[in-house]
């Protein structure tokens, strides 16, 4: 069956990225479990030879969230799965996904389910862990020790607390035990606006202290100054009550209490430039916290890469990598923009960055080598892997770590420093480097298991063992309050000392 299936092999240009596949019983569809845009759906794809439509991926789901366990029916004409804890149908033709009311009553046993949950965790660590010598440990008495202390446990919080303990006893990083998922529940609006503290502690008032770029406030106008005096015709501010406060006098409202419930719903603001002065009617949209967080972060990185600009003298460009995942890769090709390609050099920042996969593809943008130009008429010359569509930035480099930096930014930063991209400036990194995965336990418990070591191309085991600097850097406690970057400032002095005077190297060449 498999003889000579080179030759007989071919692509499928789906078009999505395929986590999981399986042909229908008819032999007619290719069921996908596949990621586009970051969201992880279900596909069909057409591989009936007879048939005369052009093959593309039909897609049968757009919800939020990982679909599991997706199989055909007999028929081929309708596909089960599992999208969050509920079982859904959803037929080819029309692509209409239905829940199936599915009900069962279980009654779960504690003393039982404890102690079931702490042999498969011990059991799983014992034939999974990258160590088979368990890191020295004698993983047999350590079972001796734990199993009665989670017999005793009398909560699910109280039993992982203990298994959570065990795993300490392997002194490995990634190790971990966690609740099961829950929905995360947010209702609060954010204007990604902050407010000046003394003020408020003083006078009760709500003072903008500053505004965070494309968030609500600063989409509404707002701006440092500024007082929020009501919300929805409601007066904000520290809440009155008791002596002093008469009979029928409005009563002002926590921030907080008032924009509960508002996120991506059109509410008006009453702000003024002081707190005496007419005030002025504003509509924003509240976001929600992780939407808030992100544009922090994008403030964070913009703030650090005009930083980087003036310590250069407008020679040095900057990027942060905020981890290693496909979002953050693809963030790292939109920030290796223009600008950063007419700069001189670029300082890469990995610092607090905890992870992910994608530390090849990453390494790949920095270590590419241009090997000749094209030209088109009325334009500059520009390398070729750049107009082909190639990611390189083809520009000398710094790299900045700390010892936040961990898992894969700590491989990242093994192949900066193997590949001899160039020097590596700040902290050690954390020295927590295993390729790990997810286990679910029978009372939906997680467990962390290291599974993958990872070595140095010289043979030298990486778990427990940060990767080093060439230029040693620690910030002193509390620079961050200052303005001031030691690290990036070492950084930018580094890099300028390799350049030189020397003027800007040319697209492509060395």
């Amino acid at each position: 069956m498999f003889d000579d299936i080179r030759r007989r092999a071919s692509a499928l240009p789906v078009g999505v990225d395929v986590l999981r596949q399986e042909i229908s019983p008819d032999g007619k569809w290719l069921l996908l479990t596949a990621t586009a845009a970051g969201q992880q759906n279900l596909y069909v794809y057409s591989v009936d030879e007879l048939s005369k439509e052009p093959s593309v991926a039909r897609q049968l789901t757009s919800t939020p969230g990982p679909k599991r366990s997706a199989h055909f029916t007999p028929d081929s004409k309708e596909v089960y799965y599992l999208d969050r804890g509920r079982v859904y149908t959803v037929t080819l033709e029309k692509r209409e996904p239905k829940a199936i009311a599915v009900t069962a009553e279980l009654d779960v046993d504690f003393s039982r389910e404890k102690v079931e949950a702490f042999h498969q965790a011990w059991t799983y660590l014992r034939d999974q862990f990258f160590d088979e010598k368990m890191n020295g440990v004698d993983w047999n008495a350590v079972r001796a020790t734990y199993q009665p202390r989670v017999a005793g446990a009398r909560t699910p919080d109280e039993m992982r607390r203990i298994i959570s303990i065990m795993l300490g006893e392997l002194n490995a990083s990634h190790m971990g035990i966690s609740a099961p998922a829950q929905a995360a529940q947010t209702t609060l609006g954010r204007l990604a606006a902050d407010f000046d503290p003394a003020e408020y502690e003083k006078t009760g008032r709500l003072r903008v202290a500053g505004v965070i770029p494309l968030g609500p406030s600063a989409l509404a106008g707002l701006k440092a100054g500024d007082y929020v005096l009501q919300v929805e015709g409601r007066d904000v501010g520290r809440r009155s009550s008791g002596a002093g406060a008469t009979t029928g006098a409005r009563v002002a409202q926590n921030l907080d209490e008032l924009l509960d419930h508002t996120i991506g719903k059109r509410i008006a603001l009453s702000v003024a430039p002081s707190a005496t002065a007419t005030p002025r009617d504003v509509v924003v949209k509240p976001i929600d916290q992780a939407t808030e967080k992100g544009l922090r972060y994008r403030q964070w990185v913009e703030q650090r890469r005009e930083y980087v600009a003036k310590a250069s003298g407008g020679r040095l460009g900057y990027v942060h990598m905020f981890d290693m995942s496909a979002g953050a890769l693809s963030q790292l090709h939109v920030d290796l923009d223009a600008d950063n390609h007419t700069r001189q050099g670029v300082v890469v920042d990995v610092r607090n960055n905890n992870g992910g996969f994608v530390n090849v593809y990453a390494i790949d943008v920095f270590a590419r080598r241009g090997y000749f130009n094209m030209l088109s008429r009325g334009l500059p010359a520009v390398s070729s892997r750049s107009l082909l569509g190639q990611r390189a930035l083809e520009l000398p480099t710094i790299l900045v770590t700390n010892q936040h930096s961990l898992s894969d930014a700590e491989d990242f930063t093994e192949g900066y420093r193997t590949l001899k991209l160039g020097k590596v400036v700040g902290e050690p990194t954390a020295g927590w480097i295993i390729y790990t995965s997810g286990i679910t336990l029978i009372d939906g418990s997680v467990l962390r298991m290291p599974q993958t070591k990872i070595f140095a191309s010289d043979g030298t085991p990486m778990e427990m063992h940060p990767r080093p600097v060439d230029v040693a850097v620690t910030r002193p406690v509390g620079e961050s309050y200052s303005g001031k970057d030691s690290q990036l400032d070492a950084a930018v002095a580094e890099l300028l000392k390799q350049i030189g005077t020397s003027p800007k190297t040319t697209a492509g060449s060395r």
